[in-house]
């Protein structure tokens, strides 16, 4: 190589090395007041303290809450209130990661809440992620995507004779099938071209399978009670399985 063009190489290279844990930093000082301004928003919400929300939030911000509802600045804003007398918690901003491109940072993390309704202890979490914009006044909040994280419901022990009446084949469609059997004393079902999977009960005819909260396998019977098949729900979308046989 040239002395003239490994001179410049050197150079571009000490510049980078310079360049790049400087970004890093800037990136890092982005993020970290980022979560505290979103821990800001949060500890506003139980002693209902609007102007923090009105401060931080773009006014062009939407947010899509966990119920799927699109809701913009006016809206957001009215909604910070005072907890109603018996009703208190806390949110903790969890997980915290942001990406910084710019004027633009998109922010990701998990919000825990736990929540003391009328003396009963409540625990949910939410997956969020904002998309911030830097303007003249600091960072604000543009848009907001909010899910909440769903877990698995409290399971019921059957007796030997309620699940004994669930094992059978059920019928989907002539190609696919879904068993329910009992292995070492608990339930299993398995569909037509899957893996076993384990069953556990929400309640008598509502099953469930771990780590699969959406859905339910709701059991069927005649007038009689006797089983005739199940009926998979999937959120509100319902799919019929016919019982075959034992």
């Amino acid at each position: 190589m040239p002395k003239r063009q490994w001179l410049a190489y050197i150079l571009i290279s000490a510049v980078a090395s310079i360049t790049l844990p400087a970004q890093k930093a800037a990136s890092n000082d982005v993020a970290a007041t980022l979560q505290k301004q979103t821990q800001e928003l949060f500890d506003a919400l139980i002693p209902g303290t609007a102007p923090v929300w009105e401060r931080y939030l773009d006014a062009d911000v939407s947010m899509t809450t966990e119920d799927g509802e699109l809701l913009h600045k006016p809206q957001l804003v009215a909604q910070i209130k005072p907890f109603p007398q018996g009703i208190s918690g806390s949110v903790k901003v969890t997980g915290f990661q942001a990406t910084v491109r710019g004027t633009v940072a998109i922010a990701r993390h998990v919000d825990d809440e736990t929540e003391n309704y009328h003396g009963h202890q409540l625990h949910c979490q939410y997956r969020s992620t904002d998309t911030w914009v830097q303007t003249n006044a600091g960072w604000r909040l543009l848009g907001s995507q909010v899910l909440a994280l769903r877990t698995d419901p409290p399971a019921i022990r059957l007796t030997q004779q309620q699940a004994e009446a669930y094992v059978g084949r059920y019928s989907l469609s002539p190609e696919i099938a879904y068993d329910i059997r009992l292995k070492d004393g608990q339930l299993e079902g398995q569909q037509t071209g899957r893996k076993p999977e384990v069953l556990r009960a929400e309640l008598a005819d509502v099953l469930f399978v771990p780590g699969q909260p959406r859905y339910r396998k709701l059991i069927q019977r005649d007038a009689a009670g006797r089983v005739t098949g199940l009926v998979e729900r999937r959120e509100a979308w319902d799919l019929p399985w016919v019982r075959m046989n034992r």
